[in-house]
């Protein structure tokens, strides 16, 4: 999925990668550990893992239960032609989990739009 973002790719990056800036948009709190990280969402608690990172380019996460071949990542690029920041999400689902991916996707994105006041 692609998103415009209105801020700099430093800023959005921010967001992206560190426990601070996910606890903005992503979950209630989130705590790191070198690349491991933990989200707590009200009682909730999933662990995932930085498997690779660029700043200002791109983050990928994996989550624990997730397949090894499986992550979800956000990169960030500017366009050629508009020269706004976009940000592509990608992540795993199964077919029948798509809408609600892109559902969930949606929503985490459209709050982390109005923490960076895009």
């Amino acid at each position: 999925m692609e998103f415009q973002v209105r801020c700099s790719p430093a800023i959005l990056y921010e967001f992206l990668s560190t426990p601070s800036g996910l606890g903005e948009w992503f979950a209630d709190k989130v705590k790191q550990k070198e690349n491991r990280f933990q989200f707590l969402w009200k009682g909730s608690v999933e662990e995932a893992e930085m498997i690779a990172a660029e700043e200002n380019e791109y983050v990928v996460y994996r989550w624990d239960w997730m397949d090894e071949q499986e992550y979800f990542e956000f990169r960030i690029e500017k366009s050629p032609v508009t020269n706004e920041t976009l940000l592509t999400v990608t992540d795993f689902a199964d077919k029948k989990e798509i809408a609600d991916q892109e559902r969930l996707w949606e929503a985490q994105i459209h709050d982390l739009k109005h923490r960076i006041g895009s």
